[in-house]
């Protein structure tokens, strides 16, 4: 009886979600906040929004990381939702990729280009079309053939490469969703193992040398900061892979161990709001929606597939989910996602990002849990 009447209050004073984080359930949802709903929204709104280009005013030239991962995120939920008009309308957007729109398709110059083709593989994946495959194998494999002539790679990606890993190896740790995906898209539509343990030998890379003892990352070696979307890439990558990775491969220990020794990190230092912030330790920090939605994706996987503790991790999970749709406005875009951002050593460069409304940086990672939630 208290428990409600905490919860009505709640409501009227504009606090919905007073008395639901500390439950460990991830299917029952007050009404309005529900995946569905909320996936439903968000994805109208991705299909809606035409091809964007980080807010510069020119016309974009090629799709953005972000915008191929709001896609891959949309297509997810209209399957977990087996929701076929917004198959169709997906589907539909992707068509001028194949004529008038073909020069927008990113060249496999750079790993954020890449990932791009974790999309059409997952349109193979839903409606059987063969030329969608064809066109997701062929970045996917690219991505770890010879660089093309005129290129530029440095030195220390050609050493990658002579190693067995992909040239796009930079060791910043925003790779760790752009190269996973694509791989583990690749395997999921050929069922080639080749391109499975190719993500897992290149998660165990970056999880060997960029991890720290409290299991968060920096942004890249000589930036000593915990950002909190770079690690959410790196989250959101970890739980891609281990979604797909065999039992028996060699490297799925490993990765698992990474895995959960950041999400232990991740509890202690979650707000009470539910959010994480910009940068991950720092109180003072502003909470942020992309990486917040980045870490919910993860821990919902985590949870569903047994890689964590239910008791422990689904309440946080939960409340994550609240807080993240507490930032959504009426026409389905999430406020207060950190801008595009550089790897730069000093700390107050990360903490005046500004904070942009309805970056598809931080629409992505809703749908990915959404669907995430339901499946």
């Amino acid at each position: 009886m208290k428990k409600n009447i905490i919860v009505i209050l709640g409501l009227l004073i504009g606090f919905p979600f007073i008395g639901f984080s500390q439950s460990a359930d991830l299917k029952k949802w007050p009404k309005g906040v529900s995946p569905e709903e909320i996936g439903a929204k968000v994805a109208a709104r991705f299909v809606a929004t035409p091809h964007t280009n980080f807010n510069k005013p020119t016309p974009p030239r090629v799709i953005t990381y972000a915008e191929s991962c709001a896609w891959y995120g949309a297509l997810k939920f209209a399957r977990a939702s087996a929701n076929s008009n917004l198959k169709n309308e997906l589907v539909k957007r992707f068509e001028p990729m194949f004529a008038q729109e073909a020069g927008m398709i990113p060249q496999v110059t750079n790993v954020d280009y890449a990932v791009f083709g974790s999309v059409p593989f997952q349109l193979f994946i839903q409606t059987g079309d063969k030329k969608y495959r064809e066109m997701g194998q062929s970045i996917a494999d690219k991505q770890w053939a010879m660089p093309d002539s005129g290129v530029k790679v440095s030195l220390a990606q050609l050493a990658a490469f002579k190693n067995g890993y992909t040239w796009h190896t930079r060791m910043w740790i925003d790779d760790m969703f752009m190269i996973t995906a694509l791989q583990a898209q690749a395997y999921r539509a050929t069922k080639d193992k080749k391109y499975i343990n190719r993500a897992a030998k290149e998660m165990v890379l970056y999880l060997d040398s960029l991890q720290k003892p409290n299991g968060l990352f920096y942004h890249a070696p000589d930036v000593p900061f915990f950002w909190g979307r770079g690690n959410g890439w790196m989250a959101a990558g970890m739980a891609e892979i281990l979604s797909s990775l065999p039992a028996n491969n060699p490297d799925r220990p490993r990765i698992i161990k990474g895995y959960q020794t950041m999400m232990s990190a991740l509890l202690a230092y979650q707000a009470p709001s539910g959010m994480w912030r910009q940068l991950i330790d720092e109180p003072s920090s502003w909470e942020e929606s992309s990486s917040t939605g980045m870490f919910a994706y993860a821990m919902v996987v985590g949870v569903k597939k047994g890689w964590l503790n239910k008791e422990k991790y689904a309440p946080a999970a939960r409340k994550a989910w609240l807080g993240l749709v507490s930032y959504l406005d009426e026409n389905g875009d999430v406020k207060d996602v950190c801008e595009g951002t550089n790897k730069k050593n000093d700390k107050q460069y990360y903490l005046d990002r500004k904070r942009i409304v309805g970056d598809m940086h931080g629409q992505a990672p809703i749908l990915w849990t959404a669907a995430a939630l339901i499946d």
